[in-house]
């Protein structure tokens, strides 16, 4: 089993920054993939960024690509999302979600753990 805990969401003005931080439970971490997901009100949850659990593999969504960057420290059992020259259509809460499988996906269906979402809004 493993819980998450998202932090570093807030208010943000088009162009800047933000890091958003996933803090996961337990002391097998590094066996689980892990994955950037965000949804806006009235939209379908849509698929980020991924990582896998040794952190030597990531994939994009195209919408953010070059933009952000996934990463994780598996000593701290955390996940990171560096958010750079974010746009208002990056508006939305932000979920962090885990499989116990080597390596991540854009199917949100096969992550078993989420966290409870950190909302990122950016002001244009």
């Amino acid at each position: 089993q493993v819980q998450l805990v998202e932090s570093g969401g807030g208010l943000v003005q088009a162009g800047g920054s933000l890091r958003l931080s996933c803090a996961a439970s337990g002391r097998t971490f590094s066996s689980y993939a892990m994955a950037w997901f965000r949804q806006s009100p009235g939209k379908e949850r849509d698929f980020v960024a991924a990582i896998s659990g040794r952190g030597d593999r990531t994939h994009y969504a195209d919408s953010v690509k070059g933009r952000f960057t996934i990463s994780r420290d598996n000593a701290k059992n955390t996940m990171y999302l560096q958010m750079n020259s974010l746009k208002p259509e990056d508006t939305a809460v932000y979920y962090c979600a885990g499989k116990n499988a080597p390596y991540g996906s854009r199917w949100y269906d096969e992550y078993g753990y989420w966290g409870q979402g950190t909302q990122v809004t950016v002001s244009s």
